[in-house]
């Protein structure tokens, strides 16, 4: 493949919360960067996950799900993450639920520009109940926006994710690619290892609690082989920090441990993590706070 045929761009994975958006990151990517869970507000920040071939370089673009419900800074910054990323992309990636298309589907599509090619993905075909339901669920949405392609998937399961690699393909602009062969995320490991906590705190908390939680990385040291990490998992009221806690301090241990395994499945080396947790009553609201988690 000559070097002038080479195509490289970014693409922007965009739909409402809980679509599978994040899982389709990784499983296109073959590598765990973003953050899943069932609620929603999982993914938070625009993150970058890459994928090079001998054809292409796909720089793929993960997106909060466009936020409808509590409205604080916090959404309102979410938001502004999602609108930001799909201005500056070669191809959109519209993801939908098989069987599924609601008022929140419309609001995200409604946002999308008309001036690129998106692409509508219905993930999750492996769950609906009739598959002869998907034919005429197809027809339904392509009426309500000119689609460059529909690509029914199973981003779990990685059902007919090499067509829709090849789809997105088609649609690449000629560019040299602009990350190294073995790049797979422009975050950085410190950005990552607070993912991957605020991953198992949502998992494993009830319903409300995951709202009012993030986490900061206060020291990141990398000794050889050793990183050294301790986090601090932030909330806004003190029986919020008791349910994360747990009895005898069980839950948060075991939140601790698991996240501590990704970490090095994802950084190839032993981790020590310490974790505490911080009551900062109105921290999705403080402008100080948000900036330095990286919001904008």
């Amino acid at each position: 493949m000559s070097v002038s045929s080479f195509k490289t761009g970014y693409i922007s994975i965009v739909g409402r919360p809980n679509v599978g958006k994040s899982t389709l990151l990784n499983h296109l990517i073959k590598q765990k960067i973003s953050i899943t869970s069932r609620k929603a507000q999982t993914t938070r920040h625009r993150i970058q996950g890459i994928l090079t071939d001998a054809q292409s370089q796909f720089i793929f673009v993960d997106t909060p799900g466009f936020q409808t419900r509590y409205r604080n800074l916090l959404n309102q910054a979410m938001n502004r993450v999602v609108m930001q990323s799909v201005q500056d992309v070669d191809v959109i990636v519209f993801v939908i639920e098989a069987g599924r298309f609601d008022l929140q589907d419309e609001l995200v599509l409604k946002r999308l520009p008309s001036d690129r090619p998106v692409i509508l993905v219905i993930n999750k075909i492996d769950l609906l109940q009739e598959k002869l339901q998907l034919l005429p669920f197809i027809q339904k949405v392509a009426k309500l926006f000119d689609f460059a392609d529909i690509v029914p998937v199973s981003a779990l399961h990685e059902k007919q994710l090499s067509e829709l690699i090849e789809a997105i393909r088609s649609h690449l602009p000629e560019n040299p690619p602009f990350f190294a062969e073995d790049e797979i995320t422009d975050r950085s490991e410190r950005f990552l290892a607070a993912e991957l906590l605020r991953e198992k705190v949502f998992r494993q908390i009830g319903e409300e609690v995951p709202y009012s939680v993030s986490v900061i990385i206060e020291q990141f040291v990398v000794e050889g082989a050793l990183r050294r990490i301790h986090a601090c998992i932030l909330v806004e009221r003190p029986n919020q920090k008791a349910i994360i806690i747990g009895k005898q301090g069980k839950k948060l241990k075991d939140m601790a441990s698991q996240a501590r395994k990704d970490m090095e499945a994802l950084f190839g080396g032993k981790v020590y993590l310490e974790v505490w947790v911080k009551v900062k009553t109105g921290w999705a609201d403080d402008v100080s706070v948000l900036k330095s988690l990286g919001y904008e």
